[in-house]
């Protein structure tokens, strides 16, 4: 009954994953028309510099997200540790946890970069676009943002379960 409880619950998140990569692929489109459109309007080095930003943001929202999910495994690995954990592994886990600590803040400091970028971005547009363009632009920036942070978490759950699913089989004789 659990695993077929578990299989059901993986059946649901991998439709709903399949629907936020159907999404993913009309805002990639989106971001291509809205591209074609700052590249005819823009002066080249403007162009240049909106298109390191839509690329970086990609990048920069991507490794924040792996690097929370990175310590939040480490932290429950951490929060697990007894009386028997032995020494040499509670190191080990306390010295990942320093580690990805500040790569995360490292990682914050470029999300804070990358959000000024957006605003200098958002002004050079705001020369070209009319009013409802540039809404377009920051309402792309916006979703692009969110499904990336939908996507990951979908693959964080999708890995739990599966993990999940896995050590119930393993368990049963």
């Amino acid at each position: 009954e659990l695993m077929a409880g578990l299989q059901s619950r993986l059946q649901a998140l991998w439709e709903e994953q399949e629907l936020v990569f159907l999404e993913a692929r009309e805002c990639a489109k989106w971001g291509k028309e809205l591209e074609a459109t700052v590249q005819d309007l823009c002066k080249p080095n403007e162009f240049e510099r909106y298109m390191m930003f839509i690329e970086d943001l990609e990048k920069v929202v991507s490794l924040l997200l792996c690097l929370s999910s990175r310590l939040a495994r480490v932290q429950n690995a951490i929060s697990r540790m007894d009386g028997n954990t032995d020494a040499e592994e509670k190191q080990s886990l306390n010295e990942r946890h320093k580690l990805l600590s500040q790569q995360r803040e490292d990682a914050k400091d470029l999300k804070d970069n990358l959000d000024r970028r957006e605003r200098v971005v958002s002004g050079i547009l705001a020369k070209y676009l009319t009013e409802q363009q540039l809404q377009d632009y920051q309402h792309f920036v916006q979703v692009k943002t969110s499904l990336l942070i939908e996507q990951k978490d979908l693959e964080e759950q999708i890995k739990f379960f599966e993990v999940q699913l896995e050590n119930l089989e393993q368990s049963i004789p």
